[in-house]
């Protein structure tokens, strides 16, 4: 899995890319099938807005938004944002796969 950070507006220090990289590794232990992870971060005077782009496998790209006045508490926001849809994305996908073409059959 790449993780491409990008700082909009600013340059980010080793510390932020190191949390970054922490939180994105836990992605796919809710769905296996991600092919690379873009976070784009971004300051307009006191609020940090951070922007994940997860690019999975036979599907759209997932992208979740946060905005905060605290880097880490927006970091924190958007990755729980793409969990939540990472989880939602493989419910569907596992929904999918157990209904069959012929409604009245038992």
């Amino acid at each position: 899995m790449n993780i491409q950070i990008t700082h909009r507006h600013g340059s980010g220090t080793p510390a932020i890319d190191t949390y970054i990289e922490k939180k994105i590794s836990r992605l796919p232990r809710f769905f296996d099938q991600i092919s690379s992870v873009e976070v784009i971060l971004d300051q307009q005077r006191n609020e940090h807005s951070v922007e994940c782009i997860v690019c999975v496998d036979h599907a759209d790209d997932l992208v979740s938004h946060a905005n905060s006045d605290d880097l880490y508490a927006a970091i924190d926001l958007c990755t729980d944002r793409a969990v939540r849809q990472l989880t939602d994305h493989k419910s569907r996908l596992r929904d999918d796969k157990h209904h069959s073409n012929n409604p009245g059959a038992t």
